[in-house]
């Protein structure tokens, strides 16, 4: 038996998404309203994005797998998130664009050619390639990067919590 593209990705967003508001739920539940405001701008280390920009990222690497796999275009999102109530209302509209996307338009692209364009050069990607060598890895960076820093910044979270409860 295989796995589909659609099931492959989909899902594990979707999922993760899930998990990333129940962290916002929990720092606000444990810093008021305005600590989490403030842990937008914590960070890891000083190269490294704050945790606004980890879920600007997921957003934007989650978004853009499904339109390249797809075939379609990505709603614009310009990083202009100030707020955790900002913050929510990307990941909601991520999630709705994901969820918009049928199973049949993200299935059978295994083979299609995927070329990202960076300032210096292009990436070229099979859609097995692209999915499962570069955006699940990014994907997982950032949404691992932000929960590394909500619990350096003291928040209660767990492994259950990063895994999400099924």
């Amino acid at each position: 038996m295989t796995i589909s593209m659609y099931h492959a990705s989909t899902p594990l967003f979707l999922r993760m998404f899930g998990n990333m508001n129940q962290w916002l739920d929990i720092a606000v539940e444990k810093k008021g309203a305005v600590g989490a405001e403030e842990l937008l701008g914590a960070r890891l280390a000083p190269d490294m994005l704050p945790l606004l920009g980890q879920f600007q990222r997921a957003s934007d690497t989650s978004k853009g797998c499904i339109a390249r796999l797809a075939g379609v275009d990505a709603p614009a999102m310009p990083d202009t998130e100030k707020t955790i109530a900002d913050v929510r209302q990307r990941i909601a509209k991520t999630v709705e664009f994901i969820k918009s996307v049928p199973q049949s338009a993200v299935d059978g692209s295994e083979e299609k050619e995927v070329v990202l364009k960076t300032p210096n050069s292009e990436l070229k990607f099979t859609g097995l390639g692209y999915l499962s060598g570069f955006v699940l890895p990014n994907f997982y960076f950032h949404a691992t990067t932000a929960y590394g820093i909500l619990r350096n910044q003291g928040l209660p979270l767990g492994k259950l919590d990063y895994l999400g409860r099924a």
